[in-house]
């Protein structure tokens, strides 16, 4: 192994041109990767927090049977939760934002409906649901925000899936990078690798120090990547969440540093995988 080892380190330094090109394209592509892997978790928990909040109000009507309307609710398959709000609590809750509304109630009377207020599995469910309450007696109206929350939640999909695509997009480019440098490296040793053909090396022997070489610039890559993305994330973060304190993005060490770690390891296994295609490519040309 240590045979191999030396083999590896010397042919890097043999092609140092090469060896530089291969490790600045991984480093690049690992970085940009990260840096995608991260803003599609954001738009994630942005979503998924977006989607906790959104909530269908059923408006009653005086003479509605609450209670009827309540089990029929909470039958309904897209339902995740539902609580019946009394006219007497929505006016506490508004009284709370508005101090003067007490007041007017008592000319007017208290002008709130009873209203059924749920959660929904999925916010593509809100349409639906609210459709099936429109049309259930003694419901007057339904309110579920559809003007902001469907274009918001299709903008966010819509990052939430390029993100996805751009990460394949990535992987694959690396992985061509790592079998285009792998075969130039192997191309300028092809007299020293036909040699070792016809002294009867066999092909795991020749192929060692292409798949260490693949390795150690995998992981190289992987650990420049992470050593420029953390401290750069990091602060991009918390100069977002002074900007936009509403937006909850992440910024706990435990559910970042695993997404770095995996970044390292991708980065060799991408390198191993690499290194193992090209170096199967080109001793088939050979034999």
């Amino acid at each position: 192994m240590n045979y191999h080892f030396r083999q590896s380190l010397l042919a890097m330094r043999g092609n140092l041109t090469a060896t530089l090109a291969t490790l600045g394209t991984m480093t690049l592509t690992l970085l940009m990767l990260g840096f995608v892997v991260l803003l599609t978790q954001n738009v994630a928990r942005t979503l998924s927090n977006l989607e906790s909040q959104v909530e269908v109000a059923a408006f009653l009507s005086d003479n509605a049977d609450s209670a009827a309307l309540l089990t029929q609710v909470r039958a309904l398959p897209q339902v995740h939760d539902v609580r019946l709000i009394s006219k007497a609590q929505v006016l506490e809750e508004m009284t709370r934002d508005y101090p003067y509304a007490k007041d007017a109630t008592q000319l007017t009377g208290n002008p709130f409906p009873d209203t059924l207020r749920l959660k929904v599995s999925r916010v593509s469910d809100s349409t639906v649901v609210a459709g099936v309450l429109s049309k259930l007696s003694g419901v007057q109206d339904v309110e579920y925000g559809s003007g902001y929350v469907d274009s918001t939640v299709k903008t966010l999909s819509a990052i939430r899936g390029a993100g996805y695509v751009l990460v394949g997009l990535l992987l694959i480019g690396t992985l061509l990078n790592i079998l285009n440098a792998v075969r130039v490296a192997i191309y300028a040793r092809r007299n020293e690798i036909s040699v070792m053909r016809l002294l009867g090396a066999t092909r795991g022997f020749i192929r060692m120090p292409h798949l260490i070489e693949g390795v150690l610039l995998g992981l190289l890559a992987g650990l420049i990547a992470v050593g420029l993305l953390a401290p750069a994330y990091f602060q991009l973060a918390d100069r977002v969440r002074a900007l936009v304190p509403v937006l909850p993005i992440i910024t706990d060490p435990h559910a970042i540093w695993p997404v770095l770690g995996v970044l390292v390891l991708l980065g060799i296994a991408v390198g191993l995988i690499g290194s193992f295609f090209a170096t199967g490519r080109y001793l088939r040309e050979l034999e």
